[in-house]
Formats: structure tokens, C-alpha cells, sequence
């Protein structure tokens, strides 16, 4: 072939080439920028609707703890305007995924099996597994006496798992929509335990006043995390600078205190050892 033939078939190779890589870049620098929240001038926090102290609807407003980390985590990824969407432990994932809402902070446990569909910041806190029952009932006074026990399941919620296969306690177990949902059919004596982080089970204790007692046998740890959309590790790496933050500068301590100070919990006010983007 001649010299000038082999050099013009080179030539268009090379531009091929140039051009498919840099399609392929502006492709992939377009999927970040849409993946990522960071620097969004409006996020939406998806928050539980029905959780005391964490997450609830009173007035049309939310208002709880959660609500306020959420707060302070989007203004500090750059958000001027910042609003809530009820989530439920059921949803939690489809709907920051279908790009309903954005962050996530629901009791949301960090587990193997969620962090392949999501990626998660923090945590933010990190609570421990305990367990409420009735004031008067004497019988459960650790996880152990469980057994044979009738024990709320909320829907989505892995909490009863860990008491079942994690401990292997053979409870009966009581569907359930919502934690809401069990503590009434806690106080109505459809249930006898409901188990699940003691942050939880704090707010539903305090709303119950004298009706209801938290045995303060912890058995697990509780990393509550903030959820993403799965692959936007620079929103996730500005929520743990958030999180840093809010530790250092008192902010954590203070809602803290607000939230739970009466509760009687002994509540961690140190930077939550986080468990890394990916």
C-alpha cells in the first residue's frame, strides 16, 4: 500500500479515536454533575412523618431532630432553600432514587444490604438497639426475654431482624406499617415489645409520658446515616465535612439536648467514626 494511503487511513483512525474519547469524557463529566447534589441551590430532605423527636408532622410542619441535621447539612452543601418529604422505611430507597427527594435522614441504619442501592454520609449518630415495653411489664428486662413474645415489626425496618437471625430469638413477630404504628398497638396490648434504636424509641417514650419504659438493655449499634443517590460520592464526602462541622462548632450537642436532654439517654456528643463513601 502506498506511503501516503497508509498515512490518510492513520490520520482518520487517530481523529475517530480523539473524537470517541472525548465524547466519552463530556459524557461522563455530564452523569457527575448531574449525580451530585453538592452545590444545589434547592434540596429536598426526605424525613419520617410520624417518628417523635426524629422526625413528625405537627402543624403541616416537620419538625425533629432529623429535621434539623438535614437542615444544617444542605445549607452547608450550598442549598438557599431547603425543603421535606415524607419518607417511611418502606420507600426510603425508591424514592431517592426516582430523584423525589435528595438526602435522606429516617432512622436510616447503615447496612451491607442497603448500601448497595444507596450511598451513604455519616452517620450522623449513632444509636444502639433497645427495647420499650408497658410501664408495668416486668417480664422483659433484656433482648433474651423475647422469646415467645409478641414483637412489632415496622414495615421496611431491619431492627427485628437482628433480634430473630442476628440473636436468634424466636419472637412472635406483629406486622406493622409504621413504629408509629406499633407504639399505639404497644399502649392498646397488641404487642409487647416494639425494639428498634433508642433515639426512636426515646421520642415515642417521651410522647407516651408514663405509659411506656425503655429497659435500657442496648444489644447493637445504630449508625444512622444520611442517604444519597448510589455513585454521588462528592455529595457524600461534603456531608461528612458537614457532619465534621456540625460536631465541632456545637451545633450536634445543642439539638441533642433539645430533642432528647429530657429522655434520660445518655447521649454521645464526639464525631461519629464514619464508614466512607463508596
Amino acid at each position: 500500500m502506498r506511503a501516503d494511503i497508509v498515512g490518510s487511513v492513520l490520520s482518520v483512525l487517530a481523529r475517530t479515536a480523539g473524537a470517541a474519547v472525548a465524547a466519552l469524557t463530556l459524557a461522563g463529566c455530564a452523569a457527575s454533575a448531574t449525580a451530585s447534589i453538592s452545590g444545589e441551590d434547592t434540596l429536598v430532605v426526605g424525613v419520617k412523618a410520624d417518628q417523635p423527636g426524629l422526625g413528625l408532622v405537627e402543624g403541616g410542619a416537620h419538625k425533629g431532630f432529623e429535621v434539623d441535621v438535614g437542615t444544617y447539612i444542605a445549607r452547608k452543601l450550598g442549598a438557599d432553600r431547603v425543603t421535606f418529604r415524607t419518607v417511611t422505611s418502606a420507600d426510603r430507597e425508591d424514592q431517592l432514587n426516582d430523584g423525589k427527594v435528595d438526602l435522606v435522614l429516617a432512622s436510616y441504619s447503615i447496612t451491607a444490604d442497603r448500601a448497595a442501592k444507596v450511598t451513604f454520609g455519616g452517620p450522623y449518630y449513632v444509636a444502639h438497639q433497645d427495647i420499650m415495653v408497658r410501664r408495668a411489664d416486668t417480664r422483659i428486662r433484656t433482648v433474651r426475654d423475647l422469646r415467645g413474645r409478641r414483637m412489632c415489626q415496622a414495615a421496611g425496618s431491619v431492627s427485628t431482624q437482628r433480634v430473630v437471625k442476628g440473636l436468634g430469638v424466636a419472637t412472635e413477630l406483629v406486622p406493622s406499617p409504621s413504629y408509629s404504628d406499633c407504639f399505639d398497638k404497644l399502649l392498646a396490648g397488641q404487642v409487647d415489645a416494639v425494639s428498634t434504636g433508642d433515639l426512636v424509641l426515646a421520642g415515642f417514650a417521651a410522647r407516651g409520658r408514663n405509659a411506656v419504659k425503655i429497659v435500657n438493655a442496648p444489644f447493637t449499634d445504630e449508625p444512622y446515616g444520611v442517604g444519597l443517590r448510589k455513585g454521588d460520592l462528592d455529595g457524600c464526602e461534603g456531608v461528612n465535612k458537614a457532619i465534621t462541622r456540625m460536631y465541632q462548632d456545637g451545633t450536634a450537642a445543642r439539638l441533642l439536648h433539645k430533642w432528647f436532654g429530657t429522655t434520660g439517654l445518655n447521649l454521645t456528643e464526639s464525631v461519629p467514626e464514619f464508614e466512607g463513601c463508596a
